[in-house]
């Protein structure tokens, strides 16, 4: 097999305990990458860094990490940097949506759980580790969005919103950049089954009816877009994917089967 072009790195994926995090630690190290990989679900990540250090003869360092609070991000910095692992790549791909109330009827403390992880989470990670990427001019961060970044839909309202800032994020930092070696790229899924809306309506029966009548995206469809930005020459830079599985259109249109087919934004009269 051919040597990755990103073999011998270091990367830090956050959100690594399941669904697309997990996902992108796999085929991450089998591209032989070692890893830190982060979560709030300790025993979790300790199995998966075994088994792939096993698997795939990497090292793998997993880390306790909830990205809402800043203390723990700069404990996380200092526990690595007393290790000397210096990290190369960076997935920012932690975050969540929680219930779909409309805005007049939102929980407000969603909303602040929401904001603090996909947003603030994502900044006070990049504000730990990008510093010394910029220090030895080498790196790659590769921020996890979502379609709802590029639009809204109704009772979307504040997780699209943070998703909107995600872009907008990714987009500062490539200007921000300039002049320096490192890349930043965004990876934007459509309908993809994890444990994204399990997490969100606290109801599984609910999430599994959400993805029936298609075939949804998997979380190893998105691992395989982030791998594809990191393992580009180092004068390309992906900008942004947008991922979506064959039956969605856009992000109000999907197609469903024994369903007429019916646009939200010019539905059928």
């Amino acid at each position: 097999m051919e040597r990755s072009s990103i073999a011998g790195q270091t990367a830090l994926v956050t959100g690594a305990s399941s669904g697309i995090g997990k996902a992108c630690a796999e085929q991450l190290a089998a591209l032989g990458v070692n890893l830190v990989i982060a979560a709030r679900r300790l025993e979790r990540i300790e199995k998966t860094g075994e088994e792939l250090s096993a698997k795939h003869g990497v090292k793998v360092f997993p880390v306790q990490l909830d990205v809402q609070s800043h203390e723990q991000v700069l404990e996380t910095l200092k526990t690595l940097d007393s290790q000397k692992i210096e990290i190369d790549i960076l997935i920012n791909n932690a975050g969540l949506a929680l219930t779909t109330d409309l805005m007049q009827e939102a929980d407000v403390k969603n909303w602040d759980t929401m904001i603090d992880t996909n947003i603030k989470g994502l900044l006070y990670v990049t504000r730990a580790f990008l510093p010394s990427m910029v220090k030895r001019n080498r790196g790659h961060i590769v921020n996890i969005g979502s379609i709802a970044g590029h639009g809204t839909y109704r009772a979307g309202n504040v997780y699209s919103a943070t998703k909107h800032a995600v872009r907008a994020i990714s987009q500062s930092m490539r200007i921000d950049l300039m002049g320096t070696a490192l890349r930043v790229s965004e990876v934007d899924p459509g309908a993809v089954e994890t444990e994204f809306s399990e997490v969100r309506w606290n109801d599984k029966e609910r999430a599994k009816k959400l993805y029936e009548g298609f075939d949804p995206l998997v979380a190893d469809d998105i691992a395989d877009a982030v791998c594809y930005c990191l393992t580009r020459p180092p004068h390309v830079n992906i900008a942004e994917i947008i991922v979506f599985p064959q039956a969605q259109a856009s992000m109000n249109d999907l197609y469903r089967k024994g369903e007429p087919i019916k646009s939200l934004l010019n539905p059928e009269k």
